[in-house]
C-alpha cells in the first residue's frame, strides 16, 4: 500500500524587491560546536611544584633538626631522660706520726632531689611537693616548709634536702620510693617521690672525740674545714668532685643505656706529728687539773727537743668536732696557739741566757738581793718578803727573784737603752714576739714592742716576765732551744702529705737559728736543775724518780682578756728531760685558778711530772744514770 503523499507546500510571494537591488547571497549553514578538554602539562607542573616545595621545606627542616639545631634538640629530648650527679670526693684523713687515725671519714649519703620531677606536668599530682615534704621531713629532721620550698623551685634541676645523712636513712626513703612504685605499677596512685636522690658522700668522724679538737678543727655542715688543720688543709683534704651522668625513669637508673663519668679523686692524708697516746695524758692532766682549781682554761705543749716536732698540744676545756653545736664559745679554737698571755717566770730563763752570752756574769756571780727595790718610782718585791738574800746567779734563777733578775740585767748595757736593745735582740731570737712557723689559723705571735717603746715600768718588768706577752708554743720552744744546746728549731706540727697513691711527701724542713752558745745552753741546764734538784728551788714538785729534770716555774698576773685589766694570775710550768742528754720539752700553763694554789709550781709542776712521765715512757728514754751538777743557790 503506497503511503499518502505530502501535498506540495504553496510559496507565498514576498514583497516585491525593490527594481534595481541585487539579490543578497544566502548565509551558509553552522556547523556544529563541539566541546574540549585543557592542556593537562601546566597542571601537572604546577602539582609537581607543589610536592618539590614541600619536599624542599621537609629537607631544610630535617637538616635543621638533625645538623644545625641537633644538640639543642637533643639537651630538649634529655630533659627527662637523663640526670647528672656530683661524685664527692673521699676526705683525706689525719693521722698521727705513727698512722692512727685522729679524722677519718664514714660511708653518707646527701639526700638531693630533682623539682623538674615534683612538677604536676611530671607527677599528675596537683601537690606532689607538699606530699613528699611531708613524707621526708620526719625521717631527715628537716622542717616540712622548707623541703615544699625546695622541690618547688621552678630555677633549678638540683637541690640539696640533707646532708651527710647516715646509711639508714636512704634505706628509709628507698623503702619508701619502692612502696610509691609498686602502687604506680598497679595503677592505684602516683610516685611522688621519684625525684628524690642520693649522692654517696662521707661524713668526717673523730673516733677519739675531743682528742687534738684545738689542733685538727672540725669540718661545717657544708663539707669544709671549718677551724685548725681541717680548714688550713682543705683544699689538700677535700681532693677533687667527678661527676656521673646517667639515663632515669621513673627516679630510677636505666641499666642498658651507657653512662658518662668524671671519677673523683680523693684528697690526700695528712700525718702529723702528734702521738695519739702522749697527747691522751697531756690531755687528761690539763683537764683534771682546770677542773681541781677552778681555773678558766689551760693548756699543755710536748716537743721533741731535737728535731721540734710536737708531740701533744692539748687544751682544757676541749669540745668535742663530731658534735661542734655543744661547744661553748670559749673551748673552740686553738688557745694554746691564740692565747697571748704574760709568762711571768718561766721567761727569765732568757734574761739568764743573755747575762751568760754576754759574759757580764756566770752561774757563780754574787748577786746581793734586798726585800724591796727602787726603780723608775716603783718598789720592786719578789713573790715573798724575806731579809737580803746572798745569792748566787745560779740561786736567783733557782728561788725565782725578780729583784735579782733586775738586777743581773742591768749589767748587759752602760745605759738603759743599750741594755734594753740587748735584752729585746735575744728575746726576738728565742722568738718572741714573731710567729712561730706553723703558720695555724688563729695563731698570735705575741706581743714585744720595739725596746725605744718600752715604758719606764716595762724596762724593769720584762726581764721577769710581764709586759710581754707569749702563746704556749712560744714559751715551750725556749726551752726546746736551751735544750738542744742554743739552736733553735723551728717547731713543726705536719710531717708530710701522703697522696692517693700512698706516696708520702714529705713537709718542708724547719728553720734553725742559732740562739746562744753551747756553753751557754749547758750552764744554763745546770741552773734550771737547781730549781728541781734543789731544795731551795721552786720546782720541786716536777722531780721524776730516776731522771735528772732541767724546769722553771712561772707565776704572773694575768689581764682578763674581756675587761683588759690585770685580774687573777697564770700558773705555768716549762722543763725538759733527761737534763745532761734532752730528748722531750714539756709546758703547762693554767690561765686563773681560782681553787687552791695559784703558783706555778703548785699547780702546773705536777702536771710537768704526769706528763713528763708518759712521754718517757712512750718514747722508751731511759735515765742517764749521771749525776747533777748541783750548782750553789747561795754564797
Amino acid at each position: 500500500m503506497t503511503p499518502p503523499q505530502e501535498p506540495p507546500r504553496r510559496r507565498v510571494p514576498g514583497p516585491p524587491r525593490p527594481r534595481g537591488e541585487a539579490r543578497r547571497p544566502a548565509r551558509p549553514a553552522r556547523p556544529p560546536q563541539q566541546i574540549r578538554l585543557a592542556a593537562h602539562r601546566p597542571r601537572l607542573r604546577l602539582v609537581s611544584l607543589g610536592f618539590t616545595l614541600v619536599l624542599i621545606a621537609f629537607v631544610v627542616r630535617l637538616l635543621q633538626v638533625q645538623a644545625v639545631d641537633a644538640s639543642a634538640y637533643a639537651a630538649k629530648g634529655d630533659v627527662n631522660r637523663y640526670v647528672t650527679h656530683t661524685l664527692a670526693a673521699e676526705r683525706g684523713s689525719i693521722t698521727d706520726r705513727t698512722g692512727v687515725a685522729l679524722a677519718t671519714t664514714v660511708d653518707a649519703y646527701d639526700i638531693t632531689a630533682d623539682p623538674l620531677l615534683f612538677t604536676r606536668k611530671q607527677t599528675k599530682v596537683r601537690d606532689a611537693p607538699e606530699q613528699a615534704a611531708a613524707l621526708l621531713a620526719p625521717i631527715l629532721g628537716r622542717d616540712q616548709q622548707e623541703l615544699a620550698e625546695k622541690l618547688s623551685r621552678p630555677d633549678t634541676r638540683y637541690v640539696v634536702l640533707a646532708r651527710r645523712q647516715s646509711p639508714q636513712i636512704w634505706n628509709q626513703i628507698s623503702d619508701l620510693k619502692r612502696a610509691f612504685e609498686d602502687k604506680a605499677a598497679d595503677g592505684k596512685g602516683h610516685n611522688v617521690l621519684a625525684g628524690v636522690f642520693q649522692e654517696p658522700h662521707s661524713k668526717r668522724v673523730y673516733p677519739n672525740k675531743d682528742l687534738a679538737a684545738g689542733v685538727l678543727g672540725f669540718v661545717n655542715a657544708e663539707g669544709h674545714g671549718g677551724g685548725g688543720l681541717e680548714g688550713k688543709f682543705d683544699r689538700k683534704l677535700a681532693g677533687t668532685d667527678g661527676k656521673i651522668t646517667y639515663a632515669q625513669s621513673g627516679g630510677r637508673q636505666v641499666p642498658t643505656v651507657g653512662t658518662q663519668e668524671q671519677p673523683a679523686v680523693p684528697g690526700s692524708d695528712i700525718e702529723l706529728t702528734l702521738d695519739r697516746d702522749i697527747q691522751w695524758a697531756a690531755q687528761k692532766a690539763i683537764s683534771e687539773q682546770v677542773r681541781a682549781s677552778a681555773a678558766d682554761r689551760g693548756y699543755v705543749i710536748v716537743q721533741d727537743t731535737r728535731t721540734g716536732e710536737i708531740l701533744a698540744m692539748a687544751n682544757a676545756p676541749g669540745f668535742d668536732p663530731n658534735d661542734i653545736s655543744a661547744a661553748g664559745r670559749s673551748a673552740l679554737g686553738n688557745a694554746a696557739l691564740e692565747d697571748a698571755y704574760e709568762p711571768g717566770s718561766t721567761s727569765k730563763v732568757m734574761s739568764m741566757a743573755a747575762v751568760l752570752e754576754e759574759g757580764v756574769a756566770t752561774a757563780g756571780t754574787h748577786v746581793i738581793v734586798p726585800n724591796r727595790l727602787h726603780r723608775a718610782d716603783r718598789l720592786f718585791a719578789d713573790d715573798i718578803d724575806h731579809a737580803t738574800w746572798q745569792l748566787t746567779l745560779n740561786g736567783v734563777l733557782a728561788k725565782s727573784s725578780n729583784i735579782g733578775t733586775i738586777l743581773a740585767v742591768e749589767q748587759l748595757g752602760r745605759t738603759r737603752q743599750e741594755t734594753n736593745r740587748v735584752l729585746n735582740s735575744y728575746l726576738r731570737k728565742f722568738g718572741v714576739g714573731r710567729p712561730t712557723g706553723l703558720g695555724f689559723p688563729g695563731e698570735t705571735p705575741g706581743i714585744l714592742a720595739r725596746p725605744e717603746e718600752w715604758s719606764a715600768s716595762q724596762q724593769y718588768t720584762i726581764p721577769f716576765g710581764q709586759g710581754l706577752s707569749v702563746n704556749a708554743l712560744q714559751a715551750a720552744s725556749v726551752y726546746s732551744t736551751i735544750a738542744n744546746g742554743g739552736e733553735r728549731i723551728a717547731p713543726t706540727l705536719v710531717r708530710g702529705a701522703r697522696g692517693p697513691d700512698g706516696h708520702l711527701t714529705p713537709a718542708a724542713a724547719p728553720g734553725r737559728n742559732r740562739v746562744i752558745s753551747e756553753d751557754t745552753a749547758k750552764t744554763l741546764t745546770h741552773m734550771l736543775e737547781s730549781v728541781v734538784d734543789d731544795e731551795e728551788g721552786t720546782g720541786t714538785k716536777a722531780r721524776i724518780p730516776g731522771y735528772r729534770v732541767a724546769g722553771k716555774t712561772g707565776t704572773s698576773n694575768r689581764v682578763d682578756p674581756d675587761t683588759g685589766r690585770y685580774h687573777g694570775y697564770t700558773a705555768s710550768f716549762a722543763g725538759f728531760a733527761p737534763a745532761d742528754k734532752p730528748r722531750v720539752t714539756v709546758y703547762c700553763a693554767v690561765q686563773n685558778p681560782t681553787s687552791g694554789s695559784y703558783y706555778g709550781g703548785q699547780v702546773c709542776g705536777p702536771v710537768f711530772k704526769q706528763v713528763m712521765e708518759f712521754a718517757l715512757k712512750t718514747l722508751q728514754v731511759a735515765p742517764t744514770g749521771a749525776k747533777p751538777a748541783r750548782l750553789p743557790v747561795t754564797f
